[in-house]
């Protein structure tokens, strides 16, 4: 209580006036409406005037112009700036001073278009900053809404970098660049990429003043191709190519990086200008080949997957960056030519057996075939001379027929021990590719891992019974089987094969031998070891011919001996007495004669 203070009342205040509501006279009411309107704007229809925002909700904006009432916006006018706040100056077009409820209308939407089109060129001359809002997608780009203009932002001048989704950017507000104004359509092209360039370049130059070979920088994936990735290292683009994703082998670059995804990024070259670097992603991880454990040795056993093929051979990643090559002659013990697609394809996960190991020069061979036994270990018990095996064609030459025995086991068959009859020209008239055959070892070739194989040997030789039955000057049934330029094939009988030169065909009236024609020949020579029968057919009938002819000499020179015998009968009777040169000389006639019947 001992703070109050007693304040004497104003004197000079007229207490009962003011019980009877008479405070103010008519002068000082006039006085007081007048300096009131003063405090009021003189607003006109169709006037744009600037105004305050004292509140806001949801749908509504209230604005206070200065006059006697505030007037309602709707929220939808303001979409364009969703920073508004209470507080703003916004410019408003007046409709009318007073509607039916005595409530004074404003439009902010057409007090922007009002002045949309000064304020567009104004832009465009002074280079300014504008705000816009994206209403919607259109054909190559979007429409943006700038002053209440609907104007064009074209898709490549929205960013710096590529966009590949255009509908994040609807019912945002973005700053922009007016960049074309076509006067005569009223067509309006916008950029916002333009606001970033300028910064870009400056932090471009910045960058490029700055790069050094081995510097490490972050970047962001801005595109990816079949050879490599392009990263943005701050408005610099750089190259990573496939080669220095990753150290193990990458088919396409997306196996390893996805766009828009951040990266540390070493620098391994750039040209002059700086304007093309070449990065690496691979180089700041050590190389698996440091990391190889220093137990891995020769003959060890490893297991990998096939990431490459070729016709020699095949590339085994055992670990990311780590490939050893399997040569197509160490996947088999067979020694004839395959391809290394007869044993394994891309993505196989296989076993071999480290043949080599060359750490400082990061090379490895592999095989295959060692994870078998050599078939040719203890060859000489299994595979003797004079044993039978069953082989399967794998090749012909002119001169004979590559077989296997099993794999690693390949044997020739020489076309001369094909068959004991047969004349054979080429191994495809006896046999065929993939064909099973009978063989017998004849000979061993351990060095260069070879058998010589027969197949007639698994039979008698016919030519020593050919050899009793096929006499000279034997006649047998043949038929020929083959017309040639040097004379015919003649075929005998119990299979065997005989020739007759053109001389030797002739017929008996003259005529030549045809082909198919079946006649009698004669054996005029037999060759067991060259396996060759000479036959004639026209020695048959000479032969026969000479033959009666001879038996025809005979008997005449016969009858003539017989005759001479008896005149010298008669004639030694005559003589008186017979001497010892007499007898001596018939003794003599006698021996002729019996010789000559001996003959």
């Amino acid at each position: 209580m001992e703070n109050l203070k007693n304040v004497a009342p104003d004197q000079a205040f007229d207490w009962e006036a003011y019980e009877k509501g008479e405070v103010l006279t008519d002068k000082s009411k006039e006085e007081l409406e007048q300096t009131y309107d003063k405090t009021l704007s003189a607003v006109k229809s169709g006037e744009v005037v600037e105004g305050t925002v004292i509140t806001m909700n949801k749908r509504e904006v209230v604005v206070n112009i200065g006059y006697k009432s505030d007037a309602i916006v709707s929220m939808n006018e303001f979409r364009y700036n969703p920073e508004l706040k209470v507080g703003d100056t916004v410019e408003v077009y007046i409709e009318s001073q007073e509607d039916k409820k005595g409530q004074l209308i404003l439009s902010h939407k057409k007090a922007r278009a009002t002045r949309s089109w000064d304020r567009v060129n104004q832009a465009l001359e002074n280079d300014e900053i504008i705000k816009g809002y994206v209403k919607c997608r259109t054909k190559g780009g979007m429409i943006v809404d700038v002053f209440g203009i609907e104007a064009f932002l074209p898709g490549s001048q929205i960013d710096v970098k590529p966009i590949r989704d255009y509908d994040v950017f609807v019912d945002k507000t973005m700053e922009f660049k007016v960049v074309k104004i076509n006067q005569e359509f009223k067509n309006v092209v916008v950029s916002h990429k333009a606001l970033i360039e300028a910064e870009l370049e400056q932090q471009k130059k910045d960058i490029i003043s700055k790069l050094e070979k081995g510097q490490v920088l972050e970047g962001t994936v801005k595109n990816i191709t079949s050879y490599g990735v392009f990263i943005d290292l701050g408005g610099v683009d750089g190259l990573i190519h496939i080669t220095d994703l990753s150290w193990g082998r990458v088919s396409h670059p997306g196996e390893v990086v996805q766009l828009d995804q951040k990266l540390n990024v070493v620098i391994l070259d750039f040209n002059d200008d700086k304007n093309r670097i070449a990065l690496g992603l691979k180089q700041l991880t050590p190389h698996p080949w440091d990391a190889l454990s220093a137990d891995m040795k020769v003959g060890d056993r490893v297991k990998g997957k096939v990431v490459v093929m070729a016709d020699y051979g095949a590339f085994i990643e055992i670990a990311p960056g780590v490939e050893g090559l399997i040569h197509v002659s160490e996947m088999s013990w067979s020694q004839h030519l395959r391809s290394a697609q007869d044993f394994m394809n891309v993505g196989d996960e296989v076993e071999a057996v480290i043949l080599t190991l060359d750490r400082e020069e990061r090379k490895m061979s592999l095989g295959i075939k060692q994870l078998k036994p050599d078939p040719w270990e203890n060859f000489d018990t299994k595979y003797a001379v004079g044993t039978k095996h069953h082989a399967k064609v794998r090749n012909f030459t002119n001169f004979g027929v590559f077989v296997e025995i099993e794999e690693g086991v390949d044997g020739l068959i020489h076309i001369s021990d094909l068959s004991w009859t047969k004349k054979i020209k080429h191994p495809s008239e006896f046999t065929e590719i993939g064909a099973e055959i009978d063989v017998i070892v004849l000979e061993i070739d351990k060095d260069n891992r070879r058998l010589s194989l027969g197949h007639k040997q698994l039979e008698e030789n016919p030519w020593d019974v050919f050899e009793t039955i096929f006499t000279v000057d034997s006649i047998h049934e043949g038929t020929i089987i083959e017309i040639l330029d040097k004379g015919a094939v003649i075929a005998l009988p119990y299979g065997v094969e005989g020739f007759a030169t053109p001389k030797h065909l002739v017929k008996e009236d003259g005529k030549q031998a045809q082909i198919e024609e079946k006649l009698d020949f004669k054996v005029i020579e037999f060759n067991k070891d060259a396996k060759r029968i000479i036959l004639s057919h026209s020695r048959v009938f000479e032969d026969e011919a000479k033959s009666v002819e001879s038996a025809e000499k005979k008997a005449a020179k016969k009858s003539n001996i017989k005759k001479t015998k008896a005149e010298e009968v008669a004639a030694s009777t005559g003589n008186e007495k017979t001497t010892l040169g007499d007898i001596e000389g018939l003794a003599n006639l006698k021996a002729q004669m019996d010789e000559a019947e001996k003959k």
